[in-house]
């Protein structure tokens, strides 16, 4: 695989609570010269990066970002006001503690409540594989699908650790025709990316890619595989 295609199916993130308009700025011309997928960026800095970048590179924010346990009526709130400032994906949190309550009409109803709060914006369900037992894995695979969200996403990248090859695959078992897969959280090497890809990952939500990508000297341009 080369690495422009690995790119391509990079969210360039940056989610640290430090992080400053001239750091968003700097990952947003990354994004642009790398030709990654989106820059996913917090809520506060959309409306700056959406001016700043055009019409040239998609901006994801996150929602109920990082615990996922606000109400249904902030997140969607939260997203309809990311979609004013001109954000063009949503990637949200579940609320982890009803999953784990057992209240799978509330999560269900939450995610349908967001997608269609996203109007044709791309939904990414972050459900924190980290802290689920493999039947909430499953049940969450069947709920995404059944929301009608575009995503079913690993990790928020601030619990106990991030995306892993297995859940990928079970991702892959499970998510219904139609549902995409993003693996995030502690992608940090291009073998590492490549391989998320051949197990099924549509998207990477990764901070270390591009950082790897210099590393080898690739300049945006060019197409060499590795």
């Amino acid at each position: 695989m080369d690495i422009k295609n690995i790119l391509s199916k990079c969210d360039h993130t940056l989610l640290s609570v430090t992080a400053t308009q001239e750091d968003i700025k700097a990952i947003l011309d990354d994004a642009m010269r790398y030709g990654v997928a989106s820059a996913c960026i917090p809520p506060s800095y959309v409306e700056f990066a959406k001016s700043y970048v055009g019409d040239s590179l998609k901006i994801c924010t996150v929602i109920g970002f990082p615990n996922g346990y606000n109400t249904t009526a902030c997140k969607v709130f939260e997203t309809l006001d990311a979609i004013k400032k001109g954000a063009d994906e949503i990637d949200m949190v579940i609320n982890i503690g009803k999953l784990k309550s057992g209240d799978y009409d509330y999560v269900l109803d939450e995610i349908k409540s967001v997608k269609d709060a996203c109007q044709d914006r791309t939904l990414k369900v972050i459900i924190e594989t980290c802290l689920l037992t493999e039947e909430e894995k499953v049940k969450m695979c069947q709920a995404v699908t059944e929301a009608g969200a575009d995503f079913i996403k690993t990790s928020t990248g601030f619990s106990t650790y991030g995306a892993t090859f297995d859940d990928i695959s079970l991702f892959k078992a499970n998510v219904g025709n139609g549902v995409k897969i993003k693996a995030a959280g502690g992608i940090k090497t291009l073998d590492d990316a490549q391989k998320f890809i051949e197990l099924g990952a549509d998207r990477l939500g990764t901070s270390k890619v591009v950082k790897a990508v210099k590393e080898v000297n690739y300049d945006g341009n060019s197409d060499p595989s590795y």
